[in-house]
């Protein structure tokens, strides 16, 4: 499955689509030039209990790296993993 990603430079969405229809997402907004916060996460019960949400989180994390960017979590599952992969991710924890 092809994690997918749209950003309009306000906010932004990673997601797997399947059959056309949106399947899980993870959307995260800009707070200012250097911060995005991830705010929601969805699987639908069709792909949940397969690792999608952690891939989405990576895919979130990689696009964070890549841009210098750091990141807040609003999304309760994003805390959840941002608090397990601490020391992961403290590169870019804000």
């Amino acid at each position: 499955m092809d994690i997918q990603q749209d950003d309009n430079g306000k906010t932004g969405l990673f997601y797997i689509e399947l059959d056309g229809k949106k399947e899980a997402e993870l959307s995260y907004c800009y707070k200012d030039a250097e911060t995005i916060d991830i705010d929601h996460t969805e699987i639908k019960k069709s792909l949940q209990g397969k690792g999608i949400g952690t891939d989405l989180i990576e895919a979130a994390v990689q696009f964070a790296r890549n841009k210098s960017f750091k990141v807040i979590t609003s999304c309760s599952y994003a805390k959840a993993i941002f608090e397990k992969k601490q020391a992961e991710y403290q590169d870019i924890i804000k």
